[in-house]
């Protein structure tokens, strides 16, 4: 029964790990664009008419 204890504790750790480490992402700005990188790679760049 100790090393279900065990087992729990350890759980928890690395589940409260990464829970502070989403509100870390989320605070610095990691999830702010969505959108953008999804889309951007279905339009292909632009020819520069300049160079040619």
């Amino acid at each position: 029964m100790g090393i279900v204890y065990l087992m729990l504790m350890v759980s928890l750790c690395i589940a409260a790990f990464f829970l502070g480490f989403f509100f870390w992402a989320t605070k610095n700005g990691q999830f702010d664009d969505d959108y953008g990188p999804s889309v951007r790679v279905l339009f292909e760049d632009e020819p520069n008419l300049k160079d040619e």
